[in-house]
């Protein structure tokens, strides 16, 4: 079995506690660390104590370290700096592992040949059944059909300190994960989709939104 690292920047929204409880209850080989980074300019204590405690056995493998505010991308390379597992799996704090998850994404990793830096997940997100959804909803359901995304992506994490990580100058979640793929391929290595299965649910949202 490839053993495994999780990186998630946080923060320390409402959807971080499901995201862990997910992590924790999925079925197959256990991380061999979490680094949860917590990118609150100005972090309260306390207020991670609660979805750290959803980890069960997990608590002893986590590290939390601060970002400092200075984005997604410069946290993710806060969190890759202490990986020491061959690979990286990035989450967002806002996505649900599926049950088999883990062992899933072990498949994934065992089936990826030397020459394939990435294995994406594949990220589905719930709409409502009962009416349209609306313009925010769709744009979230639009991160299904997105290319490398982080909300769950898996890297070699020799390919990741190869290419110098994510550019920090990307201060908002907004295309540096495509950036940073874009540099692995160029590189010569090859992402692939895998077939391990995560949620992305639409946060709740102003009407105002759209």
């Amino acid at each position: 079995m490839t053993s495994y690292a999780v990186v998630i920047p946080t923060l320390v929204r409402d959807t971080l506690a499901d995201c862990l409880a997910a992590l924790a209850a999925a079925t197959g080989p256990r991380p061999e660390q979490i680094v949860l980074v917590d990118d609150r300019p100005d972090p309260e204590p306390g207020t991670l104590e609660h979805p750290l405690s959803v980890l069960g056995d997990l608590r002893e493998r986590t590290t939390v370290l601060t970002g400092g505010g200075r984005g997604p991308a410069a946290a993710r390379n806060t969190g890759l700096r202490a990986v020491t597992a061959p690979w990286t799996v990035f989450l967002d704090d806002d996505v649900q592992v599926g049950p088999h998850w883990a062992g899933q994404l072990a498949e994934d990793l065992a089936e990826a040949t030397p020459d394939i830096a990435g294995v994406q997940g594949d990220i589905t997100v719930p709409l409502p059944g009962e009416r349209r959804p609306t313009d925010w909803e769709r744009g979230t359901a639009g991160l299904a059909r997105a290319h490398w995304i982080t909300a769950d992506m898996a890297y070699r994490t020799e390919a990741l300190k190869q290419v110098g990580g994510f550019d920090e100058r990307f201060r908002r979640a907004f295309r540096e994960d495509a950036d940073l793929a874009l540099r692995v391929l160029d590189a010569g290595w090859r992402i692939r989709q895998g077939r391990r299965t995560t949620r992305h649910p639409v946060r709740p949202a102003s009407r105002w939104v759209s």
